[in-house]
């Protein structure tokens, strides 16, 4: 039996291959489609590493056992072999009579939904619908365990997806003893699982375990040499300050200035400090240097994990910048629109969800799907033929009706519309049936009486223009004098020049 599992190995082999080369071939036409394309495309590379492994395994016949079979095949009697195999195949399946039979052709195969049926995929339940299939984070639990941090500057969520990955100051309020408690730990940790969690579902195709990796050489490489910003170890009571500068053992803070530091050691804060020290020094009955150093051992550790997580967020955000942005930008978006509108978007998506094209769908299906688009506002359609977002719709004023009299009353939806038919032919006819023939000077006049009285002022004032044009000729006479073109005209017709 070893050599037929060998040849179900090569023929699911090749039935894995013909179903990935299948999908390769579609260009998927929503996000969902392709998120899911590549989703099982990945489950099927992962099914051929492990096949050929068995494979290899057989190959290589570290017990002997395919060699055993190929030569009681060769030699021996073929039709008893045959009988043999055929006997165990029977008693397989009295042992297990409802057994089910596995398809291999219908096991890779894309699958196209009956009339009424519906085909959940393995992503549907992987996202949240603020994610909406891996277009944007969905960082408003995280949000709120950051709000719930000791001694940090509130922010609001559009704020907080702006800096979340800041963990240096000026940008960032949270001091280096503040991050050292157990709660900031968690908070950091979180962010770096979700970063994580996000980019393996949204990216199922990339080896992402060799970026991870490079992630973390590089952190090993920067903290062995004392280079991780914002962690980077400072001169202590231990090792004696680098300069001349002052350590306060209480509160572990140096001081360049030797007065700030006397004025310091009258503070409040520095006596409250030493009393928790010292209360500290006397439930451990005093320190000595081997436990000093254990502690310091543990705090560097603990310091290290904490740093090694904010360095993993830092990199994760920079690698899907792209998201960030688009998250950034929905996020403004939904705050400007009402609950009416969020709700009618809601619902034009999961319309959209439902007439989608499933994945193996023939042409005959994609042209039923594209007749009945789900359209209730009737919105203009986009380029790709289905309706444009609620939110467009209202942001370029669609909704909104401009009437032109001089276009025989058609009717214009939208500002940018409205504008942009004065220069079109049928507003040009309809001014020149009126007889005007400079239209550059009637512009917003949608009305023909508006047009009619503007334009014989033009005129009015064109032919006033030109009856005063004889006023502006000066002539002289004979003795000197000065007088207008008509004037002297007159005069002279009266010889009294």
């Amino acid at each position: 039996m070893i050599l037929e599992e060998q040849r179900f190995l090569h023929e699911d082999l090749e039935r894995l291959e013909q179903g990935i080369s299948d999908r390769v071939a579609q260009e998927p036409r929503q996000i969902r489609e392709r998120l899911n394309r590549d989703h099982q495309i990945a489950g099927f590379l992962d099914r051929i590493q492990d096949q050929s492994k068995r494979l290899l395994d057989i190959y290589k016949d570290a017990d002997g056992a395919r060699t055993k079979e190929i030569q009681s095949i060769s030699t021996g009697e073929p039709l008893e072999e045959f009988y043999k195999q055929l006997a165990e195949i029977k008693s397989f399946h009295q042992r297990y009579p409802n057994e089910p039979v596995e398809n291999l052709e219908r096991a890779y195969k894309i699958r196209s939904p009956g009339e009424g049926e519906t085909i959940t995929s393995e992503i549907d339940n992987m996202f949240t619908g603020e994610e909406e299939y891996g277009k944007y984070f969905d960082l408003t639990i995280i949000h709120e365990l950051y709000l719930n941090l000791p001694s940090i500057k509130r922010l609001t969520y559009l704020q907080y997806l702006d800096s979340f990955d800041v963990f240096t100051p000026p940008q960032c309020n949270i001091k280096r003893p503040d991050k050292m408690t157990d709660q900031y730990f968690a908070y950091v940790t979180q962010l770096a699982e979700y970063l994580e969690s996000f980019m393996r579902r949204t990216r199922p195709l990339e080896d992402l375990d060799k970026v991870f990796k490079s992630f973390d050489d590089d952190f090993e490489k920067a903290w062995n040499n004392n280079e991780v910003p914002g962690w980077k170890l400072e001169a202590g009571p231990t090792n004696g300050p680098a300069t001349d500068a002052i350590w306060c053992q209480d509160c572990e803070k140096e001081f360049k200035n030797e007065n700030v530091y006397k004025s310091h050691l009258s503070g409040k804060k520095h006596i409250k400090a030493a009393e928790l020290r010292a209360a500290r020094l006397a439930e451990s009955g005093g320190e000595t240097n081997g436990s000093s150093n254990r502690s310091s051992n543990v705090l560097r550790l603990k310091e290290r994990a904490i740093a090694e997580r904010e360095t993993r967020v830092k990199r994760l955000a920079a690698a899907m910048s792209q998201e960030r942005s688009d998250t950034k930008v929905n996020v403004e978006r939904k705050q400007g629109m009402t609950d009416r509108e969020r709700q009618l978007e809601l619902e034009a998506r999961f319309a959209e969800a439902s007439t989608a094209t499933p994945q193996g769908g023939d042409s005959d299906s994609e042209s039923d799907n594209d007749e009945k688009i789900y359209n209730p506002l009737k919105l203009p359609l986009a380029w790709d033929g289905k309706p444009i977002p609620f939110w467009l719709y209202k942001l370029h004023g669609l909704g909104v009706e401009f009437k032109c009299e001089i276009c025989g009353n058609y009717v214009y939806m939208g500002r940018r519309a409205f504008d942009k038919h004065f220069n079109e032919a049928r507003h040009i006819y309809g001014l020149k049936c009126l007889g005007i023939t400079n239209t550059t000077l009637f512009r917003e006049i949608t009305g023909i009486d508006d047009a009619r009285k503007l334009w014989d002022k033009i005129q009015s004032d064109k032919k006033k223009a030109r009856a005063d044009d004889g006023g502006i000729v000066q002539m002289e006479d004979a003795e000197g004098n000065v007088m207008p073109e008509k004037v002297y005209l007159d005069l002279q017709k009266q010889g009294l020049l």
